[in-house]
């Protein structure tokens, strides 16, 4: 039974329970981890203003996404090789998403193929995370198997043209597959469940790739999508890809107004307003700092999600103030499914679903459709867009 009452309570555990090299797989940044601090500093910054004496017995958390209801503003994010932190971690994300009656993003590097994620929720709302890879035959075999597969969106990805520099990683020697080191050995022994569940599960492999013919060993398929990442993408592969996809569109990875109006203008349904969680350019604004200036430019014409560093409840909150229809989270689920399997994915959801709830009540609002930008006191950069 899990008593904690906070994602950064999650964190801790799945700290203690992980081996050093994994941990800081799934927690660092790019670079000094300057943007990845920023994320969750500039949202503390900010100050929420309640209105008092209003009815707030009866309270409806719910809000559309993509024309359908989600019962919370909040979306599972794609989280690459999940499974090194809980044996089939995908399948447990996935489930709970779709029990929790929000939208879960299967990542192009998952564990699990996509199929098998699809089908372990088949009441679930399964996006499908996508890169503009260089090779447009894996995209659109990728594609046509996301179409197969009932996937509800496309969720492309385009602030990857190459991988970000990750210092932790780096200092810890981390590479896919794992290098077996002198402190990786030592943790497989201060960490038995974890040592357990690789030993019993072997190795996670990107299995999204293991039938495109390029090997099936976790080194020859890490090397096949890092190869693809494409320096060359523009909006030519977006408009391409939005002709052989049918289905809703959404982009991730977008961090200026004038990128958004692009989007917008190339056909999509959504976009994600995105620093890859602090992962790629060290030194860029936060994700929240650009809402207000996003929101202004595109005025309504696309839905517009936020993610990057959302730990409580009331972050979903003030990105809603902000204008932002729902977030993303990838780290705080991460941390609770390393903490504690299927029970630690629940216990995450619903820490930030009591939370937010919470939030509502307390600020006057008894949904979220009531949030608006007279709840919220900004930090200058906002102030200035």
């Amino acid at each position: 039974m899990l008593e904690e009452d906070s994602i950064d309570a999650l964190r801790t555990r799945a700290r203690r329970r992980l081996p050093k090299a994994v941990f800081d797989f799934i927690d660092g940044g790019a670079r000094q981890e300057i943007t990845l601090r920023r994320n969750e500093e500039d949202l503390r910054q900010m100050a929420l203003v309640p209105n008092c004496l209003v009815d707030v017995s009866q309270r409806n958390l719910q809000v559309p996404v993509l024309g359908r209801p989600a019962n919370l503003p909040l979306i599972v994010a794609p989280t690459g090789l999940a499974s090194l932190v809980w044996p089939r971690a995908d399948l447990h994300l996935a489930r709970a998403a779709a029990d929790a009656g929000i939208p879960f993003v299967i990542s192009t590097s998952s564990s699990e193929r996509l199929e098998d994620i699809a089908g372990a929720a088949p009441h679930g709302r399964n996006w499908f995370q996508i890169y503009p890879y260089r090779d447009q035959a894996l995209v659109e075999s990728l594609i046509r198997r996301a179409s197969a597969a009932g996937i509800e969106a496309l969720v492309l990805t385009v602030d990857a043209p190459l991988l970000g520099h990750r210092s932790r990683d780096h200092r810890n020697r981390f590479a896919v597959p794992l290098r077996i080191t002198p402190r990786l050995a030592w943790d497989c022994i201060r960490c038995p469940a974890w040592t357990w569940g690789i030993l019993k599960y072997g190795i996670p492999r990107m299995k999204n790739f293991v039938d495109y013919g390029h090997g099936t060993t976790l080194q020859s398929l890490a090397q096949l999508m890092t190869a693809n990442l494409n320096a060359g993408a523009t909006w030519a592969d977006l408009r391409w890809i939005r002709q052989e996809w049918s289905g809703k569109l959404i982009i991730k990875g977008i961090m200026s107004a004038a990128s958004a109006e692009q989007a917008a203008n190339a056909g999509i349904d959504a976009i994600v307003i995105s620093n890859h969680g602090g992962r790629q350019l060290d030194g860029a604004a936060s994700s929240i700092s650009r809402v207000p200036e996003i929101v202004r430019s595109l005025a309504g014409r696309v839905e517009i999600y936020v993610d990057g560093g959302i730990r409580q409840g009331g972050d979903i909150a003030k990105a809603l103030c902000l204008g932002a229809t729902a977030v993303l989270v990838g780290r705080a689920t991460l941390y609770g499914v390393a903490a504690a399997g299927r029970t630690g994915t629940d216990h995450a959801i619903d820490t930030l679903r009591r939370q937010f709830d919470e939030t509502l009540t307390l600020l006057g609002c008894a949904s979220p459709r009531h949030l608006d930008s007279t709840m919220i006191r900004t930090h200058p950069w906002a102030q200035a867009c």
